[in-house]
């Protein structure tokens, strides 16, 4: 009866309707033409503002009509009836058009929007999303009497949002089981009053799981807040951050990081001081993929992490400042403004950042050697403490030109400088074979550094038709400027502790990279569903990277030849691409092939010492991607999934210069102009349960393995990228979701993988295996009147890494924020570190006649406070693009 009224309801309005839309009138030929696109054409010769939502005019819909001079009540009734749809003219020129009740049938959710003063409320935006995952499952507008109803929604729980510019949104939870649910009347309160009335509830899940990624939201996560870009990643789930900064991915390295889908082309290490310098405040989401679709890069054999930054989707002004004071062994703060600025078809914005902070770290290694017969020959034992000051302003800045509602023209800058000054003491202590001193040195390391990244990236973007045909172009430049200047200064002491002998070395490390990189990508949708992408990119990088050694004798400074080189290294890339995928009803299929041709020259000069000497290579690879997706049950809460990728790993850029590069008196770093690309094949095997649990079977394998190798050089350890063989991968996820309360939401995800390596290094060979388990459980706590918190912590066990072999670690972090100044400001508190328990350590294995161990201690105890606040007046709905062409070879920059 109750569906029978509202039907009967909603056809008398319907019928008023008709009578009020009599007076204009249009003409109109198509033939199999998009709905969108034909009311378009009414909107402009009747001069009624036409508006409706995508869930209701959906982009799949294709009309046909021919009439003239016919008034525009009878050509919508044409237009709309067979979709079942209809129609309010809720103003003079305003007609909102919505699903017709007599069609649908399902679960209804209905209700009324009106504001303090109980006027109704016109097109206000509705929106349902599912509790488990915040997905969104309706959106829908409100009539001219602010009413609106959600049609065929199955059973279950959800999230009710009702919004409007400039007015706080209402969140409520609904609870849809055995029949309609009616929500009563909304009232929504202006955005200069606080909404007292009702309680928001809703907030996005910590993980969402996407058929080709995993996305996690940053600032689900309290105690992500004052955080830097780094520190969050190494809180998702399969991502590990040692020591170092280096990035594994559910077990692999060599992952490939992209902010906002274009590469940032840095090495590892550089990769980590860049990520340092990224306020969690300027942060969105972070993408996990390890099969990449064909559309991204074959680079990364770990697959990709792509770090979206938040970008503003309203307009008029509006700007978000926050800052946070930290405090470890030393203090560090960092500050942040993001402004957005949108008036007529120009939309302007800038966001700007400081970092400052001094780090601590000591670092203890112990290092035996042994005659051939195995007997101990001589120890190393050494105590280095590192005490780096990094200062690291950022700015971004961009436009976006709307010239038209189909095309956008736009232009992204982006400037960082890394400025960091170290003094880097370290205590060593020789011992001979049977454990007697035979000497000290105290060394006296400085090093000052500057980092330059420079980019620019132009964009166009075209969308044809309402359809989906889309079109966009990216060119991008990527200019790096590195200046480093080190001095070592070396006593050695005899067990007395006279001095017997000094030695001083500085170098000069400067290092150019240009990148320049174009692509272009095209998607056609198809006319019985799914779509197709393809795409084409160029890339062309060059370096130039010069090491100056001097030997400094009574304060004069001799030019050291044999340690003194000049490098250069040119790559070309040219890439296609082509990618499918359909949804069936329970079967969801994408393949993707993709082909990259590889071109490198590299050259060293030589000198009176060094002689000259050049490499070429020359490959053309192909990388194909599969994705099959099957829905187990008719609801699709059960659902399997399937994944195939090839990928490569390109070496880094200065890996393959031969120069040496001095880190202490007893380790070096080399490059290694013979490296190779390294391939991977990746397999998964997923089944999940709605949002709430999902396991995963892995399986890689990599031929060429490029790793870290360590050499011995009598006391001197020189450290190198080389191709050790091949490496096999075989493991196990799990992630559940549970809600042991309405107000406590907990994630659990677990990693059991078995890993092999098998090669040759150097003149030993390596044939090893080690299971090791990684487990991170993470709380979220939301107690009302804007308070919320958060308890997170993970462990991993011991880690084989090629040579190196890790001890397990963990740590436990936790936080508390509360919203405040009608919730355009919060103020957090956090800790991460709390019980000082991150602490890597391992030992270094396969050195014929020596055994090494070294351990950390790190000043990762951090407690945090932050204050964030958002301003400016809303106008208007838009959204913006920030894609760029460049796809991997920022990842390779090291410097």
């Amino acid at each position: 009866m109750k569906i029978l009224k509202s039907s009967l309801f909603a056809l008398f309005l319907f019928t008023c309707s008709i009578g009020t839309a009599q007076s204009r009138k249009v003409s109109i030929s198509v033939n199999d033409q998009p709905l969108k696109t034909v009311l378009a054409t009414i909107q402009q010769q009747s001069r009624y503002n036409i508006i409706y939502s995508d869930d209701v005019v959906q982009d799949g819909i294709k009309v046909t009509i021919k009439v003239a001079d016919a008034p525009v009540s009878e050509v919508l009734r044409q237009l709309l009836k067979p979709h079942h749809l209809t129609y309010k003219q809720s103003t003079e020129d305003m007609i909102v058009i919505f699903k017709d009740t007599l069609a649908v049938s399902g679960h209804q959710i209905s209700g009324s929007v009106t504001d303090q003063q109980g006027n109704p409320m016109v097109a206000a935006g509705i929106i349902l999303q599912l509790k488990s995952d915040s997905s969104v499952v309706k959106t829908a507008l409100s009539d001219d009497k602010g009413e609106f109803v959600l049609s065929d929604i199955k059973e279950g729980q959800y999230y009710l949002q009702a919004t409007y510019v400039t007015f706080v949104p209402f969140v409520k939870e609904v609870a849809v089981n055995n029949g309609d649910q009616a929500v009563g009347r909304i009232t929504l309160v202006s955005g200069d009053k606080v909404l007292k009335s009702v309680e928001v509830v809703g907030k996005k899940a910590f993980i969402e799981q996407q058929i080709d990624r995993v996305v996690v939201n940053v600032h689900s996560l309290v105690s992500n807040e004052g955080a830097n870009a780094l520190e969050v990643l190494a809180k998702s789930p399969g991502v590990i951050v040692d020591e170092n900064g280096n990035i594994t991915f559910k077990g692999k390295s060599g992952v490939m990081v992209l902010i906002d889908d274009k590469p940032t082309y840095l090495s590892s290490e550089n990769l980590a001081t860049y990520l340092k310098s990224l306020p969690s405040s300027a942060l969105d989401k972070i993408e996990l993929m390890s099969n990449p679709p064909a559309k991204y890069d074959a680079a990364g054999n770990a697959g990709l992490i792509n770090i979206r930054t938040r970008t503003t989707k309203v307009t008029g002004f509006n700007a978000t400042i926050s800052g946070s004071a930290g405090q470890a062994i030393y203090p560090r703060h960092t500050e942040n403004i993001n402004l957005n600025y949108r008036i007529n078809k120009v939309n302007l914005f800038a966001n700007a950042g400081y970092n400052e902070r001094k780090a601590y770290r000591i670092l203890d290694l112990q290092r035996n050697y042994f005659d051939s017969e195995s007997k101990p020959e001589s120890a190393f034992k050494q105590k280095s403490y590192f005490r780096p000051v990094t200062k690291n302003p950022t700015v971004k800045a961009g436009m976006d030109f709307y010239a038209s509602p189909k095309t956008t023209i736009g232009v992204v800058l982006n400037w960082s400088v890394t400025d960091k000054k170290e003094n880097s003491p370290v205590y060593s202590s020789m011992y001979n074979g049977q454990g007697v001193l035979d000497s000290t040195i105290t060394a006296d390391n400085n090093t000052s550094s500057k980092f330059t990244n420079t980019g620019v990236n132009l964009n166009f973007g075209h969308k044809f038709d309402s359809t989906g045909k889309t079109l966009t172009f990216d060119f991008d430049y990527v200019g790096y400027r590195s200046k480093k200047n080190q001095s070592f200064l070396n006593n050695t002491y005899n067990p007395a502790g006279a001095l017997i002998t000094t030695e001083h070395i500085t170098n000069s490390l400067p290092a150019d990279i240009d990148i320049y990189a174009a692509k272009s990508d095209y998607t056609h949708p198809l006319k019985k569903g799914g779509k197709v992408e393809a795409g084409v990119k160029g890339s062309y990088v060059n370096t130039d990277n010069t090491a100056r050694y001097f030997n400094v004798v009574d304060n004069k400074e001799t030019f050291d030849d044999s340690r003194s080189n000049r490098f250069f290294y040119k790559e070309k890339i040219a890439a296609a691409y082509l990618n499918f995928n359909k949804d069936y009803k329970r079967f969801s299929l994408q393949l993707g092939l993709r082909a990259e041709h590889t071109n490198v020259n590299g050259h060293q000069t030589g000198n009176s010492v060094q002689p000259d000497s050049a490499f070429t290579q020359n490959y053309l690879s192909i990388f194909p991607t599969a994705y099959v997706s099957y829905k187990l049950d008719s609801t699709g809460n059960h659902k399997l999934n399937a994944s195939y990728g090839r990928r490569i790993g390109r070496p880094y850029y200065q890996d393959l210069n031969p120069f040496i590069n001095i880190i202490d008196k007893f380790t070096y770093f080399s490059g290694n102009p013979f490296l190779k690309p390294q391939f991977s094949s990746n397999y998964e095997l997923t089944y999940s349960y709605k949002s709430i649990f999902n396991t995963t079977l892995l399986y890689n394998y990599s031929s060429n393995i490029q790793t870290e190798t360590i050499e011995q050089d009598g006391n001197i350890f020189i450290s190198r990228a080389g191709n050790i063989g091949k490496k096999e991968y075989t493991g196990i996820t799990a992630f559940l979701s549970l809600k042991p309360a309405k107000w406590w939401t907990m994630n659990i995800y677990n990693e059991v993988v078995y890993v092999h390596y098998k090669g040759n290094i150097y003149s030993s060979s390596l044939d090893r295996g080690k299971t090791y388990w990684y487990a991170s459980l993470t709380n979220q706590f939301t107690f009302g009147k804007g308070w919320s918190a958060d308890l997170s912590g993970n462990y991993q066990t011991s880690i084989l890494n090629g040579q190196f072999v890790s001890v397990p670690t963990g740590q436990v972090g936790a936080g508390v924020q509360k919203k405040i100044l009608k919730d355009k400001a919060t103020v957090y508190v956090n800790g991460r570190d709390i019980f000082h328990t991150f602490s890597p350590s391992g030992k270094i294995t396969n050195i014929p006649g020596a055994t090494s161990t070294y351990h950390n201690y790190m000043d990762s105890q951090v407690i945090t406070v932050g204050f964030t606040y958002s301003f400016g007046k809303v106008i208007a709905n838009q959204q913006k693009r920030k894609t760029g062409s460049a796809e991997s070879e920022e990842n390779r920059v090291k410097r």
